[in-house]
């Protein structure tokens, strides 16, 4: 460990965002137990119910409570928060219930996903063996951002560690899965994006005309099962309600 490398002591943190509110990080750098704590952190802190939060949010480390700070002191806020820190280990805490497995179908390569040789060849996977790792890995919303209702979800095996693209692809379709550092997104809609397209699904995570239009929640998780040329074509002509043939299941 470095002077400047922070130690496992120093964590979590708590830091106020201007007057905008009150962030809690539980470690410089993605890990699950960090991920998890910040997901647990933000529910037990939403139960507790306290008037001064506004909304709040998790994020890959971190939990943010929005609170009016030019009204409300931060100084009382940043005690109950610590008071809530020190009564359990938060990076062994359980997940919070009410969680979501989904099972979507995906077409992996072929010209509908093209960098799916590329990403084998920097994981040095073959192609099957690379289908095999990104549909069988259980894969945890991290965190939801960026644009609305888009998932951060992991992680994958290390091998998966491959870096982004040093150009950006200027365009991948609506349900397009990429990939890097271990990680996914799958985007809501249309948008350029520095990382891997390697398989296509009809999963909408943002639907603005539905009754529910974030389909999920930082917590859930995801198992993308593979399907032929075929079989993704019958799901896109067949159903149109934003999910792609995806099946729930709820998360005991």
């Amino acid at each position: 460990m470095t002077a400047n490398t922070p130690s496992h002591d120093d964590w979590p943190q708590i830091k106020t965002v201007g007057l905008a509110g009150i962030l809690v990080t539980f470690s410089p750098v993605l890990s699950e137990p960090a991920n998890r704590a910040a997901i647990a952190f933000r529910a037990a802190v939403k139960d507790q119910d306290w008037t001064e939060i506004e909304e709040s949010n998790s994020t890959l480390v971190s939990a943010f409570f929005r609170i009016d700070l030019a009204a409300h002191r931060p100084e009382p806020l940043v005690e109950r928060l610590r008071d809530l820190l020190g009564t359990q280990n938060w990076l062994d805490a359980p997940l919070p219930d009410g969680r979501t497995l989904w099972r979507v179908p995906t077409l992996f390569g072929t010209d509908r996903a093209p960098q799916l040789q590329e990403a084998a060849d920097m994981a040095g996977r073959s192609v099957n063996e690379a289908i095999t790792d990104l549909s069988t890995t259980t894969m945890r919303a991290l965190t939801i951002g960026f644009a609305p209702g888009q998932p951060y979800l992991g992680t994958l095996p290390d091998h998966w560690e491959i870096p982004r693209l040093s150009q950006i692809t200027p365009r991948v379709p609506a349900g397009a899965l990429v990939t890097a550092v271990r990680q996914f997104c799958l985007f809501p809609y249309d948008t350029p994006t520095g990382w891997r397209h390697v398989g296509q699904t009809g999963f909408l995570s943002f639907r603005p005309w539905a009754d529910e239009p974030f389909v999920l929640r930082a917590g859930d998780e995801m198992i993308f099962d593979p399907v032929s040329e075929t079989e993704f074509a019958k799901i896109e002509a067949s159903v149109k309600d934003g999910l792609g043939g995806a099946q729930r299941e709820a998360i005991p």
